[in-house]
């Protein structure tokens, strides 16, 4: 061990000339371990609602979609959708078509996206799992049933157990609309089911038969979208690439994810936003082991005397100090790390910090990441690097006349 290193050691755990000094190290490896800890967790909250969302995501979008680059529908080749089953990797395909519209229930109306669906949906997406009331039963043909997205159910007052009354969609007419004709075509509707996945689309979709959908919104063989079930997600590049190969040029083919881009951006702004105001608060922590540092210079400043005088460097003196407050921070970091990790099993085991109702989980999801540990790890090291500047640069303008 080097002689610097080991006067680090022996000035932070040795004797001082007054306990005060032990007092303020203590606050401030404390004051280090509760904003490591308190890091660890913000980017563990984080994480858990990522991994949260990204699951309800699951259930509802689908592994691939294909989208027009203009306009809102494409018309339906068979040969292309044949063509794409029998790409290596694809499990199956299923074509959409979505529209706003307008529903009304005994007098109460709402705004929702009406989406026809072929029958293969339910192979590509999970919502036959989500039903929270009635079952995902779309073959019936008069009147047309459908199934409803929770937060529209709630705002119409729906009761899927009364028979005898039935939903009324108005869609806008696209086609020969005569001057004296209403603009809108309007159908009553059976509501079959109510499904509950994610708020963004319990909140707006209702979903009914790609034939029901054609007809009311005047289209003949046209689709929204190719909805894209894989066999696994480990080939996606690939199966991406063959996918556009055969749709073309003019299409947008869009991964999961991609599908909810804009608010997983947003989502992954906040969470590093929340992490640079914990490190600043960390950073007006770090006074603290400042003040620990600059009170250890003055205890040694004999001691620095007799270096100097023995013909240490100021770097070398320097070194001394900026690895004392290395110290100080590592063992913030190491205590810091052991709080986060408790705090985070409390939290998966009891649920110490829960959620107001009406969210899909009760308490704050969290999830540890390795790269977490690093990236907070790096942060904290490199205040305490910083913090240990002013003493270190301090203890190295000590004079060696001792009666300086």
């Amino acid at each position: 061990m080097k002689v610097s290193s080991r006067l680090a050691v022996r000035y932070v755990f040795g004797k001082k000339s007054t306990n005060v000094i032990n007092v303020i190290s203590a606050i401030a490896v404390f004051g280090i371990a509760v904003g490591t800890a308190a890091l660890i967790l913000v980017l563990s909250v984080f994480n858990g609602f990522e991994d949260l969302i990204s699951g309800l995501f699951q259930k509802f979008n689908p592994d691939i979609k294909v989208t027009p680059v203009q306009g809102k529908t494409f018309p339906l080749d068979s040969v292309v959708v044949l063509k794409l089953k029998k790409v290596e990797g694809v499990n199956d395909v299923s074509a959409t078509l979505e529209e706003l519209a307008l529903f009304d229930y005994q007098n109460s109306q709402t705004f929702g996206v009406l989406k026809g669906v072929d029958k293969n949906y339910t192979k590509v997406t999970s919502i036959t799992d989500n039903m929270v009331e009635g079952k995902y039963i779309l073959d019936a043909e008069d009147p047309p049933p459908v199934i409803l997205g929770a937060g529209v159910a709630q705002r119409l007052a729906v009761d899927i157990e009364d028979k005898l009354t039935y939903l009324r969609v108005y869609a806008p007419k696209r086609l020969n609309r005569g001057p004296l004709e209403t603009p809108f075509s309007s159908r009553f509707i059976d509501p079959v089911g109510v499904f509950a996945i994610q708020q963004e689309f319990d909140q707006e979709y209702v979903i009914t038969t790609l034939g029901f959908a054609r007809d009311i919104f005047q289209y003949s063989d046209e689709v929204s979208a190719l909805e894209i079930k894989l066999d696994s997600t480990k080939n996606l590049k690939s199966v991406t690439g063959k996918i556009s190969e055969i749709m073309g040029n003019g299409y947008v083919i869009k991964d999961r994810f991609q599908q909810d881009e804009a608010f997983l951006k947003l989502m992954n702004i906040e969470k590093w936003m929340s992490y640079a105001i914990v490190c600043l608060t960390l950073l007006l922590v770090s006074f603290n082991m400042i003040g620990a540092l600059w009170m250890i210079v003055l205890d040694k400043r004999r001691d620095i005397t007799i270096l100097k005088s023995l013909g240490m460097v100021d770097r070398g003196i320097m070194a001394i100090f900026i690895r004392s407050g290395m110290l100080l921070c590592i063992l913030g970091l190491f205590f810091g790390f052991i709080l986060a990790i408790v705090l985070y099993i409390l939290q998966k085991e009891v649920g110490l910090v829960t959620i107001p109702e009406g969210f899909v989980v009760e308490t704050y999801p969290v999830s540890l990441r390795l790269l977490d540990f690093i990236t907070v790890g790096i942060t904290v090291l490199l205040i305490g690097w910083i913090s240990s500047i002013p003493a270190a640069r301090k203890a190295s303008r000590v004079r060696t006349s001792m009666n300086e």
